[in-house]
């Protein structure tokens, strides 16, 4: 179903309740075995987002954007990265978080808090982090239905856990 083929009579299929969501805890595990703060939950409505999980039958398919929530307990951090597509959005629902953008020279941090908001233009590197003892829940935004998965500043292990990830769950040959 797309929007072209969309009538009133399809609203029940374009509502997700959270009631209904998964607290994905695997889609970024490869960021937690490189190191366990970097373990936070993806919530999915819209979309896969920058975690590559398009085909999740739970989720409305993106057209445009995509939209979910991430929740981040105390002392956890979406690692420094890179979408080079495509702008990304943070908006905070509960808690604080830092946001971190960076340059490969310096790294500045904000802190935000509920209903506060950040948007990364393409190209730039960011990351955020739960510096209190309290769960953090945001709101992300990806400027396109399929963003490219991101990247890792150079020397990062996070960019050569990924491509193990990646061999591992390819079919053997």
């Amino acid at each position: 179903m797309d929007e072209s083929t969309t009538n009133v009579n399809d609203i029940d299929h374009w509502i997700r309740r959270l009631e209904d969501r998964e607290f994905d805890w695997g889609a970024l595990q490869f960021q937690a075995d490189v190191d366990p703060k970097y373990k936070r939950a993806q919530i999915r409505y819209l979309g896969g987002g920058g975690t590559g999980k398009h085909d999740d039958p739970n989720i409305i398919k993106a057209q445009h954007f995509t939209l979910s929530t991430m929740l981040l307990p105390p002392g956890s951090e979406g690692p420094v990265h890179l979408h080079s597509d495509v702008e990304e959005v943070f908006f905070v629902l509960e808690g604080a978080i830092t946001c971190v953008w960076a340059d490969g020279d310096r790294e500045l941090e904000r802190t935000l808090g509920p209903r506060d908001m950040i948007c990364t233009p393409a190209g730039v590197y960011r990351g955020v982090r739960n510096d209190t003892d309290q769960d953090a829940l945001m709101l992300v935004m990806l400027g396109t239905p399929r963003p490219q998965l991101p990247t890792y500043p150079e020397g990062s292990r996070l960019t050569e856990a990924r491509a193990r990830g990646q061999k591992q769950d390819e079919p053997a040959r």
